[in-house]
């Protein structure tokens, strides 16, 4: 779970912000800014909070300091929409299908792994494709967590068509009456066209042999990597309509604001947050318990 003071290195200094200060003025705005910006949120996000938190101020009337702090959480929770944008949209009519994409090494085949044991202990049936047939090893990896989550598995050779395994796996997935199916992709550069016109060709499999688009299909990004993340994302969106982000290694190491910025400069959800290496250590993510992780420092 997200623990309370995870983030305290950066907003631990919140306390001291408000403790003894006479009246709300400039020079605490100018400090709660500093502080935002410490916490990986870009310029235009703190400049939208900030401005929502003076409004707060002139709406309450405010003369405590310490009453400034509630403004604050309001803001940042609304920075990051409603709860109900952050909910994974599972299909209907079986199965559903959920595309999990990003560059190597940010975390694409541990997320998955640790959403197949999430979806299998709530009682669904789920199967793991291996779609990332260019990356060394991608599919053993992926077979090790389907053991691990107890998920069926799909694979084909390596450097096979990644659109002929989504096939194989909707195929499978029909034939045994599978709830969920869950696709690791090729993470290569970002900027690769060849990379998107491979997903984009397992989208039309997608449409052509369920009917629909896949129900998720999820950036996955690295906490720690803080504004980059921002720019994969932008990237990806371009090329592939994306429905949320993954993120990953969101254990204490990371400052946590970039989550702030990448809700609101790409429209898109956070819908799941990792917090650890465990297999249990996926969360659905809920807006008011990150601010609430993101602000104290019990």
């Amino acid at each position: 779970m997200l623990k309370p003071g995870m983030f305290k290195n950066v907003f631990q200094s919140l306390d001291a912000l408000v403790t003894g200060r006479g009246r709300i003025d400039d020079d605490l705005f100018d400090q709660f800014e500093e502080a935002l910006l410490s916490a990986d949120l870009s310029v235009s996000s703190t400049d939208k909070i900030l401005a929502e938190l003076k409004q707060y101020v002139r709406d309450k009337r405010l003369v405590d300091v310490k009453d400034v702090r509630d403004g604050l959480t309001i803001a940042l929770v609304n920075a990051l929409g409603a709860q109900k944008d952050s909910d994974l949209h599972f299909s209907p009519t079986a199965p559903s299908l959920f595309l999990m994409v990003g560059v190597n090494g940010v975390g694409k085949t541990t997320t998955l792994g640790k959403l197949a044991y999430q979806q299998a202990q709530e009682g669904k049936k789920v199967l793991l494709a291996a779609g990332d047939t260019f990356r060394a090893a991608a599919a053993e990896q992926l077979e090790i967590w389907a053991t691990r989550a107890g998920a069926d598995f799909v694979r084909q050779q390596e450097r096979s068509d990644p659109a002929a395994v989504v096939f194989d796996a909707i195929n499978k997935a029909k034939n045994l009456g599978s709830d969920l199916i869950l696709v690791d992709t090729a993470g290569r550069l970002h900027n690769k066209a060849n990379l998107m016109e491979e997903l984009k060709k397992i989208g039309r499999v997608c449409e052509r042999e369920l009917g629909r688009p896949p129900d998720e299909v999820l950036l996955a990004l690295d906490a720690t990597t803080g504004q980059n993340a921002v720019s994969q994302a932008k990237e990806f969106k371009q090329s592939v309509p994306l429905t949320g982000i993954a993120l990953s290694k969101l254990d204490g190491t990371a400052r946590g604001g970039v989550v702030i910025s990448l809700r609101e400069q790409l429209g898109l959800p956070i819908k799941l947050v990792g917090v650890g290496e465990g297999i249990e250590d996926l969360l659905h993510f809920d807006p008011a318990l990150f601010v609430e992780a993101m602000l104290s420092v019990d």
